[in-house]
């Protein structure tokens, strides 16, 4: 049997950390591969290394030289070595990377050395070799060249009983080193795990698995003991963020399950994340709740828009030509919303939007509305049992908040509606509440 291991920054905040790690993969022969992040916090007000070599691409571009930012990185990883009492020769390995990072200040870069030296450290502790990502994860065209990085990785590891990998990183048809979006080493080691036909891709973190609801919001929500790589995509999209949204699509090729575990608590069971073909539901009819805030709803109305050829296709053209994308659009017989991240919409461009959509489709009305915040409810359940809809709105109804929006995907796996910001966390608790009963804090 082989499992490939993925630790998060947390995990590897430190030396201590970084020993429970060895404990773990030393605990289970078949965790022969691993795949790790870059240094977490280690305490309230600390900082992750990621965010300091952002700052060291900004000081690199601005002096021609590291600074500060980068002297706290290789603080880091020499208290690491020291900790974990290796006979490793950091300093020369620092020098290495602040020049390389002279050489070549770009963000993607920069802020891929975290992982890179995290990986170099890794491999000294466990005594296994070292495989740099940039040459067996390839891009193309901006995206994943996955057949490729299969291909690479299963060569590269052909033959080595254990090996470390370099998480967050690859590189580019050019030769340049890209990154995945934050937290991407969730996806780097799936990749690892789809080449190596692993049985299992364990993602160790700080947190016992997904638990039905954000734990700020709702004291003690249960923990989900499994759930189908579909329900992961819709909680983890919106905002349940133990696992990267994209981490499931390379083990889903496989059919690969994923299991979230706990590097502070390895005995705790963790969530089991299952192809729908090996799913089988609880009995609940949701699984969880997840939600984010923040949002903008353009809102057209036009009469006969339905017979009008090509209305959101011009809409769409507009957001299009101004780099926006939208989350969702519910629509009506006459009626059509754009559902838009406010982040995308700042210094001027949603008036630019507007203006450009007025021209466009000449809409009847058209209104935006500010501040919202969306919550899906998710759950396989959901399209079994009836009454689930009525149930969700009246619990929302109870607690005095007012639905501005409502979208339900055709799979009948979610329901997502739209409040006021400030009613969030009252309709999560609300929400909670009736499907999995008291604990609201």
């Amino acid at each position: 049997m082989i499992k490939v291991c993925k630790f998060g920054g947390t995990s590897m905040a430190d030396g201590m950390n970084m020993l429970r790690i060895k404990k773990i993969l030393e605990a289970d022969p078949a965790r022969r591969y691993v795949v790790v992040s870059a240094p977490g916090k280690r305490y309230g007000g600390d900082s992750k290394v990621t965010d300091l070599l952002y700052e060291t691409a900004r000081e690199v571009k601005e002096t021609g030289h590291v600074g500060d930012a980068f002297a706290r990185v290789a603080s880091r990883f020499r208290s690491t070595v020291r900790e974990l009492g290796l006979d490793f020769e950091i300093d020369a390995l620092l020098s290495e990377t602040a020049s390389a990072i002279e050489r070549d200040p770009s963000a993607d870069f920069v802020a891929s050395r975290g992982e890179y030296l995290a990986g170099r450290v890794t491999a000294a502790m466990l005594e296994i070799p070292f495989i740099d990502a940039r040459n067996v994860i390839k891009f193309a065209n901006g995206r994943l060249d996955a057949p490729r990085s299969y291909a690479l990785v299963r060569e590269a590891l052909k033959g080595l009983r254990r090996a470390v990998v370099a998480g967050f990183y690859g590189e580019d048809e050019n030769g340049r080193v890209k990154t995945f979006s934050r937290g991407g080493s969730d996806v780097s080691g799936a990749i690892v795990a789809r080449a190596v036909g692993a049985q299992l891709y364990e993602n160790w973190t700080d947190v016992s698995g997904f638990l039905a609801c954000d734990p700020r919001i709702v004291a003690n929500p249960v923990g989900i003991d499994a759930l189908s790589y579909k329900e992961l995509r819709e909680l983890s999209y919106m905002g349940a963020n133990v696992l990267h949204s994209e981490a499931i699509f390379p083990v889903r090729e496989a059919d690969i399950p994923i299991r979230i575990l706990n590097t502070f608590r390895p005995e705790d069971k963790g969530t089991a994340i299952l192809p729908v073909s090996k799913y089988r539901p609880d009995g609940r009819t949701v699984t969880g709740i997840a939600g984010k805030k923040n949002f903008t709803v353009i809102y057209l109305e036009k009469s006969l828009m339905n017979a009008e050829i090509g209305f959101a296709h011009r809409v769409l053209t507009v957001l299009a030509q101004h780099g926006v994308s939208f989350e969702h659009m519910p629509s009506g017989i006459d009626t059509m919303s754009f559902v838009i991240d406010s982040e995308e919409l700042k210094d001027g461009v949603l008036e630019q939007i507007c203006e450009e959509i007025r021209q466009a489709v000449r809409p009847d009305k058209m209104n935006v509305f500010a501040d919202i915040a969306l919550l899906a409810v998710v759950g396989h359940g959901m399209n079994r049992t009836v009454g689930t809809s009525a149930r969700l709105f009246q619990a929302i109804a109870r607690a005095g908040v007012n639905v501005r929006m409502i979208d339900q995907g055709s799979s009948e796996l979610n329901i997502i509606v739209g409040v006021d910001n400030e009613n969030y966390d009252r309709t999560v608790k609300a929400v909670y509440e009736e499907f999995f009963g008291r604990g609201c804090a």
